[in-house]
């Protein structure tokens, strides 16, 4: 299965996105994590979620993928980190928000007034804040991997941590074998050494921006402490984590769940930062219970 990949000129800037199922059926946005690009999406999971009824929309966020990239130096990444994690105001080229506004405004130009929401990593954050800010938009939310931005539950081994913001290496070569490692790194037992190489190959020769990754941790630092905002949302709610995650261990989603009313909590123990494809079909029917409660 393919999927035509289409601009949309949005919030002044372009985001790249690609549309998957029957034309009428339920919308479901997909919103992927740091430095990710739609095509961290496996076409094979989509599959799962078109089969059970979703019009599937991916993208890239802005400063990943083919959308828009931000000028200039991006922020140096340990230093916000570091400031966020002391709870400094952090202030950065745009935040959480500016970024879920993107995901709003393209649900917008694809004529959608709603959509069930479904992120990442740091594509949960964005989903969150979209639940958030936009509660109108948001028929359901699904966080996978992610957190609340409690500073203090934000604990990764140095082994995950260097591997999001570890230094680039020069050759394709060199980063393609850096970013192999670096998925080992952050997945739990499942992890598919042929898989990977293949994505990291795609990602490199698909879209190479490693700037991206400062500029969206700057999004992620600048936005702080979602738990309050969090308490006082109303929808239908799945959190799903690894309970290996190295990155935002279990503790993080443990805490989401806790904070959104009546969520439900789903542990995969063999699960690291990854969405490994044992899984796919059962999360796939999971979101669409999710949706049918909706």
């Amino acid at each position: 299965m393919s999927a035509e990949e289409l601009i949309a000129e949005i919030n002044e800037i372009e985001i790249c996105y690609s549309l998957a199922g029957p034309v009428d059926g339920d919308p479901l946005l997909l919103i992927m994590g740091l430095g990710a690009q739609l095509i961290g999406w496996p076409i094979e999971f989509v599959e799962c979620l078109t089969a059970e009824g979703f019009r599937v929309i991916r993208f890239d966020n802005r400063d990943s993928g083919l959308s828009t990239k931000t000028g200039g130096d991006p922020p140096e990444a340990m230093n916000l980190l570091a400031k966020a994690l002391s709870k400094e105001q952090v202030e950065s080229t745009y935040s959480l928000s500016d970024m879920a506004d993107d995901a709003v405004s393209l649900l917008d130009f694809l004529g959608f007034q709603s959509a069930h929401i479904v992120g990442a990593s740091m594509g949960g954050m964005i989903a969150q804040t979209l639940a958030i800010d936009h509660p109108e938009y948001a028929l359901s939310l699904t966080s996978i991997g992610s957190a609340t931005g409690a500073p203090e539950l934000f604990t990764p081994t140095e082994v995950a941590l260097e591997a999001i913001v570890g230094d680039t290496p020069e050759t394709r070569e060199e980063i393609i074998q850096t970013n192999i490692i670096g998925s080992r790194s952050l997945a739990g037992p499942l992890w598919d050494e042929e898989y990977a190489a293949i994505q990291a190959e795609r990602n490199y020769d698909r879209s190479f921006c490693p700037e991206g990754v400062g500029f969206q941790i700057g999004a992620i630092a600048m936005s702080g402490d979602r738990t309050e905002k969090l308490n006082n949302l109303c929808l239908p709610t799945l959190v799903i984590h690894g309970r290996v995650d190295p990155l935002l261990p279990l503790h993080c989603g443990i805490a989401t769940a806790e904070a959104i009313p009546e969520s439900k909590l789903l542990v995969y123990d063999d699960m690291g930062h990854d969405l490994p494809p044992i899984y796919w079909s059962e999360i796939s029917e999971e979101i669409r219970n999710l949706a049918s409660n909706a």
